[in-house]
């Protein structure tokens, strides 16, 4: 029997009847299980899968191809001048995000390109990662880990970075201390501005960035005062930053 017929110009055109497999495709989802999967797939929870994820293949690309390598190879011939200085700060943006140290990026910078270009480069890529990593952190880890800011100085640091973000960061970024990568997740895990981040790190980034790419630049002659300065000014905000770590710790412990 047929199952339809069409007419044109008095010649009748049967059109078969659709199988079982073309219908289950062709129907739609039920809403109550489509609604689920949705709410599933975009939990808090399955959001810091996927940044965790997302880490580890980072990690792992880093691991396999050495960008350390740098320091000992040199940059690619064929690039040269601006153009090499842009794409090692993207690499050198990627590199943070995936937990490349700052210093060994730095002071490659200043080897590759020296003193003015190098401290360019890596402060173009420094606030490149540091707004990549916070974005990441916000849209697909926020959620799922606020809830667990319960520890008396989890809370303080979550607090002090909700309510004064700008100054915090910037003392975050003047006196090292804590890692680069793990200041910008737990920014982006608290109530923290974008913007205020981003200039918060740009500008508390120029100091320290700086003494080592002109460590990197003059590393050929470390008894050069360049570099005797540039290791100086990275051991003094170092240790004026443990001082202060450790004056603020029972303020921080009595919150």
């Amino acid at each position: 029997m047929l199952d339809a017929t069409t007419r044109s110009g008095g010649t009748a055109t049967a059109t078969p009847p659709a199988t079982a497999t073309e219908l289950a495709l062709t129907a739609p989802l039920p809403v109550g299980l489509a609604a689920r999967c949705s709410r599933v797939l975009l939990s808090p929870w399955s959001r810091l899968s996927l940044l965790v994820a997302l880490l580890v293949a980072a990690g792992a690309t880093v691991l396999l191809f050495e960008p350390q390598r740098l320091l000992a190879d040199g940059w690619p011939p064929q690039l040269g001048g601006a153009a090499a200085a842009l794409v090692f700060a993207a690499a050198y943006g990627l590199c943070t995000v995936a937990f490349v140290p700052r210093p060994l990026l730095n002071l490659a910078a200043g080897a590759l390109f020296g003193t003015q270009l190098g401290l360019g480069a890596a402060l173009g890529g420094t606030v490149l990662g540091a707004g990549i990593s916070f974005a990441l952190g916000r849209i697909l880890g926020q959620d799922a880990l606020r809830p667990l800011l319960r520890g008396r100085w989890l809370k303080a640091a979550d607090g002090q970075l909700s309510r004064h973000g700008f100054r915090s960061m910037l003392a975050v970024r003047l006196f090292p201390g804590v890692p680069f990568a793990a200041a910008n997740y737990c920014a982006a895990v608290s109530r923290m501005g974008y913007v205020p981040f981003l200039l918060a790190t740009a500008l508390g980034s120029i100091p320290n960035t700086a003494a080592y790419v002109v460590a990197g630049a003059r590393a050929s002659t470390p008894t050069s005062p360049a570099f005797l300065i540039a290791m100086a000014a990275i051991a003094v905000p170092a240790l004026v930053g443990a001082a202060v770590a450790w004056r603020k710790r029972h303020h921080l412990r009595a919150r």
